[in-house]
């Protein structure tokens, strides 16, 4: 009695109280969904906010379509398709959630065969009993309008209350936007992750605007043609400058791997860090060492040139010697189905590499999990391959020295020669508090608790590398090495630069914008132990030489370096880099914004300084001008060849022929079930296998990683830890 009496309540049996009981139950469903199938991560009060508000208003508004069919039949079955269709678009999201650890993406509805292995494999072999709870309103309420327990509203519906329920939803849409983007701000424009997106804004939004983008790239992609790729052509064959013969190869065959120093800056090379007690503490002892050392490539002029992208930036310019966007990351906007000639591709294609990627972070950031694909990465072993809690980990993952520590029972079972990189994190915005004073290094004194804290982490992630080479070593995958190493953008942003003046021996009060700018280096080497480097003198010791190397370049020049260096040539493929070994190499960093700094000159904007000095030139001459005028050109001509070839995607114009790289089928890479995968080649390859484990006759190195405490490192003999 109780149950009729509640269906028989006025406000449902009308087309507006229907309408809002379904909003009712779509908002209960999207509410199970984000908590109960879906790891979103939630850190705050605030998150929670948002994902109890944001089904309400693009529901209310999808549904509120069928209010302007004046037809009741037609207005009421309208409601229901619409209502049909959003818990099935919900319950998709959740089983392709559970095989996939991301969000479908229009790209992968209308294009992949992988949906099929998500919304039907996943759906059947993961299907949990509760699920039913998705679809049991959709046989109730047709019953209750059967058994008259709900009533059609047979009245006419007013014109002007449609367009007042719409301008309602729009109202909610627009403040959930606005306090999303205070939370999370350009959430839309960089699109760090496709869960923040839904966490922030919900799926159906989510939906949306990933369909937004996607026509809106297609549609710049479909009037694309192969006469677009001729001028990118001429240009890279113009921009071309060879190699030095005499390094080229030299760690040809070498297992390669990557070390992405996150936040990392070059002023944190031999930096010494003073205490309240006046005592100076060095911030990256280990570091500094490898960055001296005569095995190693190592450039002090070297700049990050990373956008709105950041992270996913710098990984797009290391591995594809190609910009990002001027806007939004090039991963989350292209990186699901462009063209690539990367790295990893390359290396397999030509040379046989296995490749792979450890991240202590969820693989859709940065929509990492599709792009990869697209560069060819074998393997990419992400959050849910390592043991996280709230003790090893933070907001943006695995801390490092678990992120090394808790790879090696993967790396080991890697084919070799391989491909890998490891992308830290711990030294990410908040700095410092993680570990506190139990580290045992100092934080720095100044009025902004940001710089303070970020010593410390940049000393964490010094002795986590210190770890991961002491591995290396014992293992013996040290000798057969190349190890890049670098960091991916800055720590300290231009707005808190000038606290960290005074630290920097600077005066606050003069730091400008060439200042800013000369933060922008970032350091990058590559150590190759044992190589037989040409000028590198063996019986001298690496402190009381300069093997720095100080031309001017970028992280757009890392690609070609580290092929020629591999003794692959890199002129058959579309790259913007130059190879900083190279002595014809431009002495140009270009920025994403078309600012610049050379050897002699750094433009920013209208203002031109010289490089060497910092001092700005008011009235530059006519000569100096001219010279300007000419590096301009060259930089918007590298910037413009970047964005035809990523906007665009020319590559897919670039065939085999030409480039010698088979094209990738990205639904032949699934990062599932990775260790499954490596041991069964292991057992196909028997004794051709070249994996670590192998190789140790089948024994595990795990145990080999040694992790210890800051205290644990006093008054120890180095020479454990060192190349």
């Amino acid at each position: 009695m109780k149950a009729q009496n509640l269906f028989n309540f006025r406000f449902v049996n009308t087309r507006l109280g229907f309408m809002f009981f379904l909003v009712i139950l779509f908002w209960l469903k999207s509410v199970c969904a984000y908590f109960f199938n879906f790891d979103l991560n939630i850190e705050s009060n605030f998150q929670y906010f948002f994902l109890l508000i944001n089904p309400i208003a693009m529901t209310i508004f999808l549904l509120g379509i069928a209010l302007y069919i004046k037809p009741p039949l037609a207005s009421y079955i309208t409601m229901g398709i619409i209502y049909c269709l959003l818990t099935i678009l919900l319950f998709s999201n959740v089983s392709y959630y559970r095989e996939f650890s991301d969000f479908l993406t229009i790209a992968t509805i209308l294009g992949s065969k992988s949906v099929s292995a998500g919304l039907g494999e996943a759906a059947v072999n993961l299907f949990r009993p509760y699920d039913l709870f998705f679809f049991v309103d959709l046989i109730v309420i047709p019953l209750l309008f059967f058994t008259k327990k709900i009533s059609m509203d047979q009245r006419s519906f007013r014109l002007r209350v449609s367009f007042a329920i719409s301008a309602i939803a729009c109202m909610l849409f627009g403040a959930n936007l606005s306090f999303a983007e205070v939370a999370r701000p350009e959430l839309l424009k960089r699109m760090f992750s496709n869960d923040y997106i839904v966490k922030y804004m919900g799926v159906s939004f989510f939906t949306v605007y990933d369909g937004y983008r996607f026509f809106k790239t297609d549609q710049v992609r479909s009037e694309a043609s192969p006469k677009d790729l001729v001028k990118v052509k001429d240009y890279v064959k113009e921009h071309y400058t060879g190699y030095d013969p005499n390094l080229f190869g030299i760690v040809r065959g070498r297992n390669v791997i990557t070390i992405h120093l996150e936040s990392f800056e070059q002023f944190l090379i031999n930096y010494k860090l003073k205490d309240q007690q006046g005592e100076e503490h060095e911030v990256t002892p280990f570091l500094n060492k490898i960055f001296a050392s005569k095995e190693t490539f190592s450039f002090d002029n070297f700049f990050h040139q990373v956008s709105q992208g950041k992270t996913s930036d710098a990984e797009n310019l290391l591995e594809n010697s190609l910009f990002g966007l001027e806007s939004g990351s090039l991963f989350t906007q292209y990186g699901g189905e462009n063209t690539f000639q990367a790295a990893p591709n390359i290396l397999q294609q030509h040379s046989g590499y296995t490749s792979a990627v450890f991240h202590g972070n969820g693989g859709g950031f940065w929509n990492r999990n599709e792009t990869y694909k697209q560069l060819g990465y074998d393997y990419f072993f992400h959050d849910k391959y390592f043991k996280i809690n709230e003790k090893n980990s933070f907001q943006y993952g695995l801390h490092d020295k678990e992120l090394f520590k808790q790879s090696i029972k993967y790396l080991e079972h890697l084919q070799q020669p391989f491909y890998v990189k490891y992308i830290t994190v711990s030294n990410h915005f908040p700095y410092g508090e993680f570990h506190g004073k139990d580290d045992g290094f100092p934080f720095a004194d100044t009025k902004d608790k940001t710089i303070n804290g970020y010593f410390a982490t940049a000393h964490y992630l010094d002795t986590a590398v210190k770890e991961f080479f002491a591995y290396l070593k014992a293992s013996g995958l040290y000798d057969h090495t190349a190890i890049v190493i670098y960091g991916d953008h800055y720590g300290i942003s231009n707005k808190r630069n000038p606290d960290l003046a005074e630290l920097l021996g600077k005066d606050p009060e003069t730091w400008n914008d060439y200042d800013n700018v000369m933060l922008q280096r970032v350091p990058f080497m590559i150590h190759m132990p044992n190589a037989n480097i040409p000028g590198r003198i063996e019986e001298s010791p690496a402190e009381s030489l300069d093997y720095i190397n100080h031309s001017f370049g970028g992280e757009v020049d890392v690609l070609p370096t580290l092929l020629h260096l591999l003794g692959i040539d890199n002129q058959r493929y579309l790259q913007l880099g130059q190879d900083l070994l190279s002595p014809k190499k431009d002495q140009i960093v270009a920025f994403r914004n078309k600012n610049f700094v050379a050897s002699d000159y750094t433009v920013l904007g209208s203002k031109i300084y010289n490089t060497q000095t910092g001092e700005l030139l008011e009235n530059p001459t006519e000569e100096t001008l001219s010279i300007i005028e000419q590096l301009k050109q060259k930089v918007n001509q590298q910037i413009t060849m970047s964005d035809l070839l990523t906007t665009k995607d020319l590559l897919r114009f670039y065939g085999k022929n030409e480039s010698g790289l088979s094209p990738i089928n990205p639904e032949k890479y699934n990062y599932q079930k990775e260790l499954e995968r490596l041991k069964k080649i292991e057992k196909q390859k028997k004794q051709n296998s070249t994996s670590l484990y192998s190789k140790n006759n089948k024994r595990s190195t795990v145990k080999l990683y040694k992790t210890k405490s800051y205290q644990n490192y006093q008054d120890e003999d180095e020479s454990e830890f060192l190349p």
